[in-house]
C-alpha cells in the first residue's frame, strides 16, 4: 500500500472514530446538559392536591386520604403575627404544603422588595417545600399595590429581564421556583404572543412555568385566543405544576373566580396536554369562594383530575 493510500485509510479509520464517538458521546452529553440545566429536574410527583382555605379546614382533614397535598398562599402565612406561620408548619406536618405567592410582583421594575423575600424565605425553610410559585405579571407600580394580577408588556426584553429577576429570587430562596400564566383583564397589541413571552422568559432562567388551565381557557374564550396552539407553543417539560379551577361569567367574558367546579372545557385541555406527553409533577384544585355545602363536589374534581392523569399515563 502506498503512503497517499495509508494515509487516506487512516484518515478514513479515524473520521469514523470521530463520527462514532460524537454519535455516542454527544447524545450523553446533550442528554447531561438537558438534565442540569433545569432546576425541576428530581422533583417529586405530588399527585393531585388542593387550594387550603381557612373554610375548608375542617373538610380537607375529614378527607385527608383524598388529597396528596395542599397549596397555601403564602402572604397569608409570611405577614403579620408568628401565629400565622406558625399555622402553615402545623399544615405541613400532615401534608406537603407549596407556597403560592400573589403580591412578588416579579414583573415590576427594579428588584423584588427584600422585606417580602425574608419572610417567604424564612416560611419556606420552615415547611421545606419542593418549590415555591408566584405569577408572571405585576401586582405594584410606583410603590401602590394595584390589587389585582396585571399583564406585562410582551417584549423581549422584558421578558428576559424578569427571567433575569426570577432566577435570582430562586437562588436566593433555595428551592425551584415556577411561575404561572394568568387570566389577562385586558389585552394589547405587544411585540410577543402570551405563547412566545413564556418561551422567551424560559429560555432565560432555568424556572417553571405553573399551567393555569383555566386561565388558558378563559382568555382563549375572551380574546378569540385558540388554547390548543398555546399548548402546542408552550416547552411542556418545563410545566411543573397545573391550575384547575371553576370561574364564572359576565357581561365582560369569562372571570377567573375560582367559585365553581372545573368546567368541561378545562378538563379537554387537561386531557389534551398530558397526552401529548406533558409530566406536571402535581394537579391542584383551587375554590376560593362559593364553597359548597357538600365537599363531595370539591373531592369529584380531585378524583376525576387523578382520572385523567392516570388514563394519561397508561397510555403514554
Amino acid at each position: 500500500m502506498n503512503e497517499r493510500l495509508r494515509g487516506s485509510v487512516v484518515l478514513a479509520i479515524v473520521g469514523v472514530i470521530a463520527a462514532a464517538f460524537h454519535a455516542r458521546w454527544g447524545i450523553v452529553l446533550s442528554i447531561i446538559e438537558k438534565a442540569v440545566s433545569s432546576s425541576q429536574q428530581g422533583l417529586p410527583f405530588l399527585g393531585v392536591g388542593l387550594g387550603y382555605r381557612r373554610e375548608l379546614h375542617a373538610s380537607i382533614y375529614a378527607h385527608k386520604q383524598s388529597i396528596d397535598w395542599l397549596e397555601v398562599i403564602s402572604e397569608h402565612y409570611t405577614q403579620g403575627p408568628p401565629e400565622r406561620m406558625a399555622t402553615g408548619c402545623h399544615l405541613a406536618r400532615d401534608f406537603v404544603v407549596i407556597p403560592h405567592g400573589v403580591e412578588m410582583s416579579i414583573g415590576t421594575e427594579g428588584e423584588v422588595d427584600s422585606g417580602y423575600l425574608n419572610g417567604l424565605s424564612t416560611f419556606v425553610n420552615a415547611i421545606h417545600p419542593p418549590w415555591f410559585s408566584d405569577h408572571l405579571c405585576f401586582t405594584r407600580a410606583g410603590g401602590i399595590s394595584l390589587g389585582t394580577l396585571t399583564p406585562l408588556n410582551r417584549t423581549r426584553a422584558v421578558a428576559r429581564a424578569v427571567a433575569a429577576k426570577a432566577q435570582r429570587v430562586q437562588e436566593l430562596i433555595g428551592v425551584p421556583f415556577i411561575l404561572e400564566n394568568i387570566a389577562r383583564q385586558f389585552t394589547m397589541n405587544t411585540e410577543l404572543s402570551e405563547a412566545e413571552f413564556i418561551c422567551e422568559f424560559l429560555e432565560h432562567c432555568d424556572c417553571g412555568l405553573l399551567l393555569d388551565l383555566t386561565n388558558v381557557y378563559i382568555n382563549s374564550v375572551n380574546y378569540s385566543e385558540d388554547a390548543l396552539r398555546f399548548l402546542d407553543s408552550i416547552p411542556s417539560d418545563r410545566v411543573v405544576q397545573i391550575h384547575l379551577a371553576g370561574g364564572k361569567t359576565s357581561p365582560h367574558g369569562l372571570i377567573d373566580s375560582h367559585s365553581s367546579p372545573v368546567p368541561g372545557e378545562v378538563w379537554e385541555l387537561l386531557d389534551y396536554l398530558l397526552r401529548a406527553g406533558a409530566e406536571p409533577k402535581g394537579l391542584m384544585i383551587e375554590r376560593d369562594q362559593d364553597y359548597p355545602e357538600d365537599f363531595d363536589e370539591i373531592l369529584t374534581d380531585l378524583n376525576r383530575a387523578r382520572n385523567i392523569l392516570a388514563a394519561a399515563m397508561t397510555s403514554n
